[in-house]
Formats: C-alpha cells, structure tokens, sequence
C-alpha cells in the first residue's frame, strides 16, 4: 500500500527587492530522524481528502491557516519515493504567506524553521525531488511575474 502525503510549499515575497531576491520559501527541520528540512506536509487521514490533509499539518506544524496563506491556482506538484521500502506519494500545492511579517509556530515534530531563498532552500533540502519541486516553483513564479 502506497504512503500518501499532502503539503504545501509556502513562499513569502520580500517587495523591497526585485524577482527573484524578494522570494523566500518555508523548511522546517525534523525534530526526529536525520533533521532533514522539508515543507509542511503529513500522512492523509482516514476520509479526508489531500487538501484538507495540506491546511490541517500546515496548522499542526507551522501554525499558519487559511487566514495567513493564499493558495495559488494552477500548481500542483506531485513527488514519488521510497521510505524504508514502502512506496510514498506527496501532493504540494503552493501557497504565498499573505503578511511576510507572520511568525511561524513550530510543533513538537520540528525544532526549527528557515525562510530561505532558491539556493540555500535547495541546499537545505537535499533531496533531488524536493529541489527539483522547488525549482519548479520558482520558475512557475517567474512566468506568473512577467
């Protein structure tokens, strides 16, 4: 049986710079396990559907809502890999932080958190999948800029 996860990549814009210096992307870091930096993102629970899963572990590992996030239309980003040899699906929809001034609430599941432009967001993250999603998302954002 395939793993099923749903999150969202959060970005924030910092308007006092040009595209795409003002963009900056959310990773948490593991409180658990090798501390690898991710989105928000968590297990699909029984009868709930993958968006409903995204905004409920963005609000248990983030503490942002829909009050502080606007979901962007037209991006859907789907990942697909392997956990100690189970299959495991990831949905990551995306999703701009509406204040970047908005702190983020961490729960027990990471020890910290980082607002990180492409690159460092890309080191941070490690896996090819993940970078690669990123960099999806800053080109998706780049064509919307111009």
């Amino acid at each position: 049986m395939t793993l099923r996860a749903c999150g969202f990549i959060i970005f924030r814009r910092l308007t006092q710079r040009p595209f795409p210096d003002h963009v900056e992307y959310l990773l948490l870091q593991t409180s658990y396990g090798e501390h690898h930096w991710t989105p928000p993102k968590g297990h699909v629970d029984p009868g709930e559907d993958d968006l409903t899963t995204a905004w409920r572990e963005t609000q248990e590992e983030a503490g942002l809502g829909e009050e502080h996030l606007h979901v962007v239309d037209g991006f859907l980003q789907k990942l697909h890999y392997q956990v100690r040899g189970k299959d495991k699906e990831v949905f990551y929809w995306l999703a701009e932080l509406r204040d970047p001034s908005i702190k983020v609430k961490l729960s027990d599941e990471h020890q910290d958190y980082r607002w990180a432009k492409l690159e460092e967001a890309c080191r941070l993250a490690k896996y090819p999948d993940l970078q690669d999603t990123l960099k999806n998302v800053q080109q998706f954002l780049e064509k919307a800029e111009k």
